[in-house]
């Protein structure tokens, strides 16, 4: 789990990019944010709602978490993981440089999420291939299903 100063530092900058774009985030936002960045895993909607109720001691209805989830989006805040239907706060809040189009990692046995780069040479070969097949690539997020090295399966 994060340190409380970390999760500070995060926010700070979740709050400062809101900023940029003319916009707030509320405290009902910066606790979904930070059940997220807490958390360390995937969460659907409903299981951050329990999160932050459990971690946080903030009830939170379903459609306001739904309706913050799609702002902090929106503001590249978190993630939607497609495959897995869930969000995670995205790695690079606090970074000030900017970053390539965001691939992750989702454990298949705890839903922990590593978020990785993969270059843009390879995105571009992807999108070729798409093309090449008829198709147009609407998201070039790539989810990866794996174990994390805690739930990979032993030999045998």
């Amino acid at each position: 789990m994060q340190t409380s100063k970390a999760i500070d530092t995060i926010i700070s900058s979740a709050e400062k990019r809101c900023a940029e774009k003319g916009v707030r985030l509320t405290e009902k936002r910066s606790q979904v944010l930070t059940g997220l960045i807490q958390s360390k895993k995937a969460l659907s909607a409903y299981e951050l709602i329990d999160y932050c109720r459990e971690h946080l001691g903030q009830q939170l209805p379903a459609m306001s978490v739904y309706r913050i989830l799609e702002f902090l989006e929106g503001i590249n805040l978190v993630h939607r993981l497609q495959l897995a239907k869930k969000y995670v706060a995205c790695s690079h809040i606090s970074c000030d440089h900017k970053h390539g189009i965001p691939q992750f990692l989702i454990c298949n046995g705890c839903d922990a999420v590593e978020e990785i780069r993969i270059p843009h040479s390879v995105i571009n070969l992807l999108k070729d291939s798409v093309s090449e097949a008829g198709f147009h690539l609407a998201s070039p997020q790539l989810e990866f299903g794996c174990y994390c090295s805690n739930c990979a399966p032993g030999p045998g």
